[in-house]
């Protein structure tokens, strides 16, 4: 305890109740082509769905890195996604596209607006933020007004023509935006504004009721998103107690071309009442200042510019500020976004380096996808190895499997080349191809990498047994979503390539598709050629290093030391019962700790453990005998 300088009680409390936690050995990490989405930035994605949200439904460009997200997450709930482009750009309203990669691209590069873009930009890069529309209402004149102005409207004809005898203008351009809903007639009958030319306006539908001629009768227009708010804006509640008025605006997210939900014009996102006044608050006290608004809670769009017409937008309300705005919508269709081209293996390369440092994320796999020979042994030798806590899992080159059949063998040929140009490790695992699965997004089928499923399976074998049991064979080896598969070795070739260590996929009729073996890619002859000791052992060293960085900075001696025997053999104990290990032994005294070691500032632990072994080979020996001979006579004699 402390010193003490005066009588007193001092209390003091030592935890000694550290235990080995729990780690991780489910989450998956993939980098690939997608057509939205953050770019550059991890994201976990627990299902399908998530990824469909996030990075949108495949096309024939993006469906091989899609499929292979997908797949892994139809065995597991944690991906880690990083989306790569090459040469796209942001949609957006203006005569020109911008390259906004994510977030906190965004924040540090465009925060503060720049106008050349117009006022809004897509929230990610692609061709799919051309479908979006982006329309915002001002003030209350641009909500709903009546244009004093005569017109002539023909029975069963689109087109509504301005007269301009005197009443009112004729041109329709100064007075109507396209989309805007008329109220024409007598009857007041609505219809949408398609296109304004001169004094003519063409409706999206024919006027049907009664032709009127030169109608004097003052024309109703409406915002074309009149119906998705309950009121015009005026002036927000926070800009009336400091003397404001007309801060608030109406701002609608469309889908106008349906690229996003399937249905030309859906309205995606509304945003009621919030405040062209930078320190707008809501009734509740939450910020309610546009900018701020939009960018923290729209999946599509960014801020870019205020709108010319605002010219006051951004000052704060707590100056009496009177905020003009545009007496009709401002509305734009997004243009100039570019899906650019299929991402190459070096930026591939680039992209998974945010997996590089086991400290900054938590994974187990790492998904080739349709990785070449290139990419493959940067996954191994440059993030698996270097990490050490998860493996990469490959697959051959879609060319080596899918119509490669030349000659009979040029497939399994094809995919020992392959393997053969990658490096011997024990952090990698490599089957033998593609499947062939329905997409049921573009009602195709399409061939998809296995790699995706064989990472699957062992996360499949983590949540129903545990990472030490074979991820292989009928009982828990089966392969999902499988049509058929691109190539089905057959008994022979599969002995080759399981001596290069490709794990086959096999079909077997009436059986289903069927992961049959469990190598890594090590090529000498050790306990580490299996994938169900790989993974024990790094489910053991990541337990145990985490729980062991506790012991940092504290004394190198018995007690020390005893506390560290105690804290890994109950945890290895519980590996025995679960069948992982046969025997273990944790040796932590005066023997690997000597005076040596201590004045070296070290801490030196020994943990020795014989891992249990998968069975690859059945012998089965049938022995016909005599019937008078006892079976003890001839047992242990044939083998």
């Amino acid at each position: 305890m402390p010193f003490q300088v005066s009588p007193g009680v001092n209390v003091s409390e030592v935890d000694l109740t550290t235990v080995v936690p729990a780690v991780s050995t489910t989450q998956g990490a993939a980098v690939g082509h997608f057509r939205w989405g953050p770019v550059d930035q991890r994201i976990l994605v627990n299902s399908e769905d998530t990824l469909v949200n996030i990075y949108n439904k495949p096309n024939s460009n993006t469906a091989t890195d899609f499929f292979t997200a997908a797949n892994f997450l139809s065995y597991g709930n944690a991906l880690y996604v990083n989306r790569v482009v090459s040469g796209a750009n942001n949609a957006t309203t203006g005569s020109v596209g911008a390259y906004i990669k994510n977030e906190d691209y965004y924040n540090e590069t465009y925060g503060t607006g720049i106008s050349t873009h117009g006022d809004w930009v897509a929230k990610y890069p692609g061709e799919l933020g051309n479908s979006l529309k982006v329309s915002a209402c001002q003030n209350a004149n641009a909500w709903q007004s009546t244009v004093s102005t005569s017109y002539y409207a023909t029975r069963n004809s689109p087109t509504v023509t301005l007269a301009g005898n005197g009443t009112g203008s004729s041109n329709t351009e100064s007075q109507f935006v396209v989309g805007d809903i008329l109220l024409l007639g007598p009857d007041k009958q609505q219809r949408k504004v398609k296109t304004l030319s001169g004094n003519t306006i063409t409706l999206t539908s024919n006027y049907t009721s009664n032709t009127v001629a030169n109608y004097t009768t003052d024309m109703t227009r409406r915002w074309e998103f009149f119906n998705n708010f309950t009121d015009a804006p005026t002036t927000t509640s926070y800009a009336n107690t400091v003397n404001s008025q007309g801060d608030a605006i109406h701002v609608a997210v469309v889908d106008e071309d349906g690229q996003f939900t399937g249905q030309s014009g859906a309205v995606l996102e509304v945003y009621d009442n919030v405040s062209m006044a930078s320190d707008a608050k809501t009734d509740q006290g939450g910020g309610n200042y546009y900018k701020d608004v939009i960018n923290q809670s729209s999946q599509y769009i960014w801020w870019r510019a205020h709108n010319s017409n605002a010219s006051k937008a951004g000052t704060r309300a707590d100056l009496g500020t009177n905020y003009p705005g545009n007496d009709l919508p401002v509305t734009n269709s997004m243009v100039k976004g570019k899906d650019g081209a299929t991402p190459s293996a070096a930026q591939k390369i680039t992209g998974w380096t945010l997996f590089r440092d086991a400290d900054q994320v938590d994974v187990s796999f790492l998904l080739g996808g349709d990785a070449d020979a290139t990419l493959a042994t940067h996954l191994i030798t440059n993030v698996a190895e270097v990490r050490k806590d998860c493996v990469a899992v490959v697959s051959p080159e879609r060319a080596d499997v899918v119509n490669n059949n030349s000659y009979e063998g040029k497939e399994r040929d094809d995919i020992i080349a392959y393997r053969n140009t990658l490096p011997s490790s024990s952090y990698a695992v490599m089957d033998s191809g593609w499947k062939y699965q329905y997409d049921k997004y573009n009602d195709v089928y399409r061939y998809v990498p296995l790699n995706a499923d064989t990472a699957g399976l062992m996360v499949q074998t983590d949540l129903t047994r545990d990472p030490w049991y074979s991820p292989a064979g009928f009982n828990r080896g089966n392969i999902r979503n499988s049509i058929k598969l691109a190539y089905n070795p057959t008994k022979t070739e599969r002995d080759e390539l399981y001596k290069k260590g490709v794990n086959p996929v096999v079909t077997f009729p009436g059986q289903g598709t069927i992961l049959f073996g469990d190598k890594t890619m090590l090529s000498k002859p050790s306990a580490f050629d299996r994938i169900n000791v790989r993974r024990l052992f790094i489910v053991l060293e990541k337990a145990i290093s985490t729980a062991a960085k506790f012991t940092l900075f504290e004394f190198n001696d018995d007690f020390t030391r005893a506390q560290f025997r105690n804290l890994v053999e109950p945890f290895l104990r519980d590996v025995q019962g679960r069948r992982g290990i046969t025997d273990f032994r944790v040796v932590c005294d005066s023997t690997n700790n000597t005076g040596e070691v201590i004045d070296r500032n070290e801490f030196v632990g020994d943990i020795y453990v014989k891992p249990n072994r998968s069975i690859n080979f059945i012998q089965l020996n049938f022995v016909a005998v005599r019937s008078g001979v006892e079976f003890s006579e001839v047992v242990g004699q044939f083998g």
